[in-house]
């Protein structure tokens, strides 16, 4: 059995963590996936953080299903005004089917 959500994924800097899954927690979604991220982008290269002295400035995608598009959306645009005009970072959102939904 299916549920339909919508997957907000973020790339982002690693130093922003803490206050974005703070914001995700507010707006009620109920979990998020953290994974290393590099790559380049318009504000150049960037390694995924391994190994590094510190990890403040590598990259990470933070992945967060939401029950609705509106939420996701709501997400990315405060995570977006806060932060994407200091730090590098894109959100985005696709339409899904969570398997196995009773643990969503």
């Amino acid at each position: 059995m299916t549920q339909q959500a919508s997957k907000l994924v973020i790339v982002t800097e690693n130093l922003l963590l803490k206050k974005i899954a703070k914001i995700i927690d507010e707006a009620g979604a109920t979990g998020y996936t953290v994974v290393p991220a590099g790559g380049k982008g318009s504000r150049n290269l960037r390694s995924s953080g391994q190994p590094s002295v510190s990890d403040s400035y590598s990259n990470i995608k933070i992945e967060v299903l939401t029950p609705s598009r509106e939420m996701a959306v709501q997400i990315s645009d405060e995570v977006a005004a806060r932060f994407f005009d200091d730090y590098s970072g894109i959100a985005y959102v696709c339409n899904i089917d969570v398997l196995h939904a009773h643990k969503f």
